[in-house]
């Protein structure tokens, strides 16, 4: 397609969906209550001070270990999010990528510790991202006094403890009601119901445009127009719990028991997984290393228990005409792909062969460059700025001109126009990576400078992004009668 058509197309979209730049109109933060803005933390400041999760794992050890190496404990040091924000710094400056740090790094944003992109200097609180202490310390939310008046950028309430005649007073909030012994003198424990619902991760799992309010990732909105919120399944029941309990919990709707979670926040960036491998490699920390595989396995695992594939053959006239592929997201309780969709890949490659072995079709494959060829099927979203343009850092995206994720319990039908009167084998595989590979040397490329890859990772040039097989299916098609 012509640039001057595709973009004629975008234009038309954007126009019949109500998207067009001045309807867009910002609602201002207010800088007394929201004072970290674009991020809408809110932290009761008192002479309690935040605590570093090794110290939280001398007394919950399996805790410890498994939110060591996870998504949470990796959330600033992750190297990608480290040169999206570099790049965000240098192109909207620090006050606006502070939206950004608000998730990644709660406590060390409303403790100053956060001057910018990189790790020097930096303590465990901040080092550790969203840690043990930051979920445990939010007493509250205020996701109806946004300026969206929903969850977003960060709008929950951290308190860590409190201040009684001078001295300070630890308090942890967690999702049951506390023995006598709980805290064991070093802190207090109090029961919160948020912490057995989805509002307690939407505040980071739903994300606005920090001028325009309009949502560039939506999980949390997804889950909420689902049959899971419907059924009181939430995303602890999912990403808190073993893979088998996962399934379970998708499939039945049934929700887990107490001793079932985990503190492994498992999704699907095994990317994420795959860097953290090597850096523990590196290090030479056997242990972390078996731990960050197990959850790269985990992460594989949901992946490939996320969806399922039908593949129909059409016939017109007695001869096939086209291939019916239906894609069903069968288990994720948000949409297929979810987070920054128009980053995300999610994909169908096809590959028809004759009885001979002869290739008479084929899509989807992955070039030498490791791109895609234009014609391939992908289920993610492509975004736009504020002036129809095709945008993809978060900063620039204020719309969608295309969104083909699939919802929970729901599907997609893709048709692939194939002709023959003769048997045909075809494969099907539904692929996913976290990223294109343009986008990840891009991001790896900004890293922050003490940030050096070969030195942490062992890694002198960005690898090939690795792709992960959700499905793969083969069929026979014989002509019909």
């Amino acid at each position: 397609m012509e640039k001057r058509t595709f973009r004629t197309v975008i234009i038309a979209s954007a126009l019949l969906t109500g998207l067009t730049a001045p309807a867009l109109a910002a609602n201002k933060v207010d800088k007394e209550q929201y004072p970290y803005a674009p991020s809408l933390i809110q932290w009761e400041k008192s002479a309690a001070e935040f605590t570093d999760p090794e110290t939280c794992g001398e007394c919950h050890p399996q805790q410890y270990e498994e939110w060591q190496g996870s998504m949470h404990s990796m959330a600033f040091q992750d190297p990608v999010y480290q040169g999206e924000l570099n790049l965000a710094i240098k192109a909207v400056g620090h006050d606006i990528a502070k939206q950004c740090e608000g998730c990644h790094t709660p406590a060390a944003v409303v403790t100053g510790q956060i001057k910018g992109a990189g790790l020097e200097g930096l303590g465990p609180v901040a080092m550790a991202g969203v840690s043990c202490d930051v979920c445990h310390s939010i007493k509250g939310h205020t996701h109806w006094q946004t300026p969206s008046h929903q969850p977003e950028n960060g709008s929950f309430i951290l308190s860590p403890g409190r201040e009684e005649e001078g001295e300070a007073i630890l308090t942890k909030y967690g999702p049951f009601t506390p023995d006598e012994w709980c805290g064991d003198g070093f802190h207090e424990c109090v029961e919160s119901p948020l912490h057995l619902q989805a509002e307690l991760c939407a505040s980071c799992h739903q994300v606005t445009h920090y001028e325009s309010n309009t949502a560039i990732e939506s999980t949390y909105t997804e889950w909420k127009n689902s049959p899971y919120a419907v059924k009181e399944i939430a995303c602890q029941d999912c990403h808190m719990v073993e893979l088998d309990t996962f399934i379970r919990s998708a499939d039945t709707f049934q929700k887990p028991e107490r001793g079932d979670y985990r503190h492994y926040f498992n999704g699907a960036n095994f990317l994420l997984y795959h860097l953290t491998g090597l850096a523990a490699k590196k290090a030479g920390d056997d242990e972390l290393a078996a731990n960050v595989q197990q959850k790269f396995d985990m992460a594989v695992g949901r992946l490939q228990a996320a969806a399922e594939l039908e593949i129909s053959p059409v016939y017109r006239n007695g001869d096939l005409a086209e291939i019916k592929v239906r894609v069903h997201n069968r288990r994720a309780g948000h949409n297929l792909p979810t987070s920054l969709t128009n980053i995300r890949q999610m994909w169908l490659e096809i590959t028809a062969t004759d009885s001979q072995g002869r290739v008479v079709m084929s899509s989807g494959k992955i070039d030498s460059k490791g791109e895609l060829p234009t014609e391939t099927r992908l289920f993610n979203a492509d975004g736009m700025g504020e002036s129809l343009h095709f945008a993809i850092d978060p900063w620039e995206v204020i719309s969608f001109s295309r969104n083909d994720t699939i919802p929970p319990k729901g599907y997609r039908d893709v048709h692939y126009g194939l002709s023959s009167d003769e048997e045909l084998t075809v494969n099907i595989k539904l692929r996913f990576r976290q990223a294109t590979q343009k986008v990840a040397e891009k991001l790896l490329s900004h890293v922050p400078d003490d940030m050096h890859l070969d030195a942490i990772y062992g890694i002198t040039e960005v690898p090939a992004v690795p792709i992960v097989d959700m499905i793969d299916k083969t069929i026979v098609i014989k002509p019909k009668g």
